[in-house]
């Protein structure tokens, strides 16, 4: 048996591209198929699905994927691991055995239950699992393993148990694993989709590949990617994604905590990228739990604000929907999308975003809605809005809380039938994010600490700077600095998303000249002025040296979630390019441009 584990990645969410599947398996070879289909707004839309439908509840897409593809795996011995079980993997794993019949094939399909919590006041209340339980499955024989909510990097992580044999104290081979798990778990991300400087990929990121790892039997691997597809694996695509969706350098899962403040990228030829050097601390003694509830009923209408006097024509739509509807519950966002002296309608207007959420179905629909439009004739000049009135859709509110591991019955029903139970981990730790709690063994990294300025909500502190204005990295004051006015993404790529009602940012340096200047200067007070909606919020931020990056944490961003929020980017995907926009004094010795000569050239020196 070969010493290199290949797991592919087909799906980086429910309603990623439907050829992958068949794309991953016909352009290569890979041992493993994995496939992520859930997120927190993905349980809140199965839960709802289940509420029409009990039979229901998991990522129906796949079925018809997998249509297609089935006869393929199996001739080829590729198995498949996927969490579309979502909150019915028992269902989904019974609908597979029904298409395998209905193609004349045999399927041995194995799946993973126990993180469904009974909380009767919740749509869905999961705990995220870890990847034992998969492993189990793959031990028992199984060809295709479905799975309810387990942690992302998992799809990964068990095959690689069932493949190398690890125990529970292989931490830093876990937390290897881990790490190749959340580079793959988003799909084409981490080959070039999403990219800060897509416009130097060799096909300038019009259709990347999807990921491959290969993994070896100390957990260290290799990111890349089928030849000939689109987009590239390089040292920068790679650190995007290991910036997504994380926060401090100790990155929680259920099996073990991955200190990614350890982890060194190196380039391993075109198109090719090693990740070693893990280290893993135990888990903590609990498991997160996602719970989904229904909020309420929202609406929105949006109103075109042409020409003059915008401010006044926002206040009197303003007043007039209020004296319509009421206060409770409207909130109102105006988008100066206006230019000066236009010389056409939409070049000269503004947008005016008004959306109602309450607990009353008939106040956020056709009352709402209909007030909007009865403005037509009886508001401001130029008066029109972009939609006609629509009834209210309900919505959803995510949070987070934790259980005990040994309070989860995480179960493997095997192929035969035959119910393995899943010990919890008997080695843990407290959550180290959380202050005065352990990381890890006394020898192992310290817990996590933001910077000294980063927990401050009560306005801008000041900068890491000596007395004399000396940064941290030892260069001169920036007022000796000749500097030049430029857009911060010159220099610097970054990546944000949603975690719940948070937000993190993720920020690397391209070089390391750009690194010694940018971990001084990028305080979490330069953020608040920088991005003036985090000015009232907690702003944590953690640094990342063997990455040349800063990663951020906004808390609240978000409000009670994607499914909830009425953010123009609810999911806070543009975050990270609006801080790339913005135009700041760059050091004038600082030029664009990363520090190898192309994009997925030759190797370089790993950091």
């Amino acid at each position: 048996m070969s010493d290199v584990l290949r797991v592919g990645n087909a799906s980086g969410f429910y309603g990623d591209r439907f050829t992958a599947w068949q794309e991953m398996l016909d352009g290569g070879e890979v041992d493993v198929l994995t496939g992520d289909y859930l997120a927190e707004l993905t349980m809140l839309i199965l839960g709802r699905d289940r509420l029409r439908d009990p039979s229901l509840g998991y990522a129906k897409t796949f079925l018809r994927q997998l249509e297609g593809c089935l006869g393929t795996a199996l001739d080829r011995g590729v198995r498949i691991v996927t969490n579309a079980g979502g909150l019915n993997p028992a269902g989904l794993a019974a609908a597979i055995g029904s298409l395998a019949d209905r193609l004349g094939l045999t399927v041995r399909v194995g799946y993973v239950e126990g993180d469904a919590l009974a909380r009767p006041d919740a749509l869905t209340a999961n705990a995220y699992l870890g990847a034992y339980g998969i492993a189990a499955c793959l031990d028992g024989g199984a060809d295709v393993v479905v799975t309810g909510r387990v942690t992302d990097a998992s799809l990964v992580v068990g095959p690689a148990i069932a493949r190398f044999g690890w125990g529970r104290d292989d931490l830093d081979a876990l937390a290897g694993a881990t790490v190749a798990g959340h580079l793959v778990e988003c799909g084409a991300q981490v080959t070039g989709g999403n990219f800060s400087f897509f416009t130097e990929l060799p096909d300038g990121g019009r259709r990347p590949g999807f990921p491959v790892a290969e993994l070896h039997p100390d957990g260290s691997c290799v990111i890349t990617k089928h030849p000939g597809t689109g987009g590239a694996v390089t040292v920068e695509t790679v650190t995007a994604q290991l910036l997504y969706e994380v926060g401090g350098p100790a990155y929680l899962g259920s099996d073990v905590v991955t200190r990614l403040d350890t982890v060194t990228l190196s380039a391993d030829g075109p198109d090719r990228v090693r990740v070693s050097g893990v280290r893993g601390t135990p888990p903590p003694a609990t498991l997160k739990v996602g719970v989904n509830n229904l909020g309420g009923f929202r609406n929105s209408m949006t109103f075109v604000l042409c020409g003059l006097d915008i401010p006044a024509k926002a206040a009197l739509v303003r007043s007039q929907v209020e004296a319509a509807v009421g206060t409770e519950g409207l909130a109102f966002t105006l988008a100066r999308t206006d230019h000066a002296d236009a010389v056409d309608t939409e070049a000269a207007s503004a947008l005016l975003h008004v959306h109602l959420r309450d607990g009353d179905k008939a106040r956020a629909g056709r009352a709402f809605s209909a007030a909007a439009v009865e403005l037509a004739l009886a508001s401001y000049p130029g008066c029109t809005l972009t939609t006609l009135p629509g009834d209210a859709t309900p919505y959803g509110v995510f949070t987070a809380d934790a259980v005990p591991q040994d309070a989860v019955p995480h179960v493997a029903v095997l192929p035969s039938g035959e119910r393995v139970s899943i010990p919890p981990p008997a080695r843990t730790a407290g959550p180290p994010d959380e202050p005065g709690s352990p990381a890890g063994p006394p020898d192992g990294p310290a817990p996590d600490r933001p910077t000294p300025d980063a927990t401050a909500s009560d306005g801008p502190t000041p900068d890491a700077t000596a007395s004399d204005g000396t940064a941290p990295d030892g260069t001169a004051p920036a007022a000796d600095r000749p500097v030049r006015r430029a857009p911060l993404g010159e220099l610097v790529g970054a990546r944000s998303g949603d975690k719940g009602g948070d937000a993190n940012l993720g920020v690397w340096a391209r070089t390391d000249a750009t690194w010694s200047w940018l971990r001084g200067w990028l305080t979490t007070a330069r953020l608040r002025e920088l991005l003036p909606e985090t000015a009232p919020l907690t702003v944590e931020r953690y640094e990342l040296p063997n990455l040349r990056a800063v990663n951020f944490v906004v808390r609240g961003l978000l409000g009670q979630g994607v499914a909830a929020s009425t953010r123009f980017d609810p999911q806070a995907k543009a975050l990270g390019e609006l801080l790339r926009s913005r135009l700041v004094d760059l050091p004038a010795e600082l030029t664009p441009g990363p520090d190898s000569p192309a994009v997925g050239a030759t190797p370089r020196e790993g950091r």
